[in-house]
């Protein structure tokens, strides 16, 4: 498994008790009146919008939230315009970061960026400095025998599935996701975190001392109010990722 999708799920699992679950849901709900803006609000013919929902149902974000949310973003009741804006910048030990805002203040974001960056030891850079390095694919993480997960989401159209010790991750075209999915789950098979994200085309491997650095980046970044996404293309083994997340 890619070391930042080793990392968010760790974080997911350790944090489910802890986290800043107003915060959370803030930023769910951003993504959902967001989508729902640009493509409105019926989830059968918004795929944004579904997997936004989808997202904020996994975080057990209450359906009235969601709700409203859609009704932010129709205008039915109000909201906010929010701008989607993307920095590119480099971690410690040389890792391209490239992270997504939702933001009704242009300003406040940058500046939250560029000081976040700078504070943990990267650096922002320059439009298109990274992007490159990142594509869009449909990515989840199924759970169960490696040949059953392979065959099961090949033949529903998925591009790779990356064999590991317990999940297994399957990568496919942005729009093959849902009926990737909705092939495992009719097969039985169980998943987790079924999403649109972007994916380095390239990784870098680190060590554990800047492991830690460009963790405390990330998370920092994702942190932020306005910071929706954060991708970036560090991997970190096993070993390391586990002396790390102790």
């Amino acid at each position: 498994m890619s070391g930042h999708s080793k990392w968010s799920t760790i974080k997911h699992k350790k944090g489910a008790k802890d986290i800043q679950r107003a915060k959370v849901f803030a930023k769910l709900a951003r993504g959902i009146e967001v989508a729902a803006r640009d493509g409105g609000g019926d989830v059968s013919t918004n795929a944004a919008l579904a997997q936004a929902v989808a997202k904020a149902k996994a975080g057990e974000m209450p359906n009235d939230n969601i709700e409203r949310a859609i009704k932010r973003g129709t205008g039915e009741s109000g909201g906010g315009h929010y701008d989607e804006i993307w920095y590119e910048g480099y971690a410690p030990g040389g890792v391209a970061v490239y992270v997504q805002t939702l933001t009704d203040n242009r300003n406040r974001a940058a500046s939250d960026v560029r000081s976040t960056f700078s504070r943990n030891g990267g650096n922002l850079g320059e439009p298109g400095s990274v992007a490159y390095l990142f594509v869009q694919r449909g990515y989840l993480l199924a759970t169960g025998a490696e040949d059953d997960v392979m065959l099961v989401a090949l033949d529903a159209g998925a591009e790779d599935v990356r064999p590991g010790q317990t999940q297994h991750e399957v990568i496919t075209a942005p729009g093959d996701l849902a009926k990737v999915v909705a092939a495992l789950r009719e097969a039985g098979i169980a998943i987790e975190d079924p999403e649109v994200t972007r994916l380095p085309v390239t990784s870098v491997p680190l060590d554990e001392s800047t492991a830690r650095a460009v963790l405390r980046l990330i998370d920092a970044l994702e942190d932020l109010d306005d910071v929706q996404a954060v991708y970036a293309n560090f991997d970190i083994s096993d070993e390391v990722m586990a002396a790390v997340a102790g």
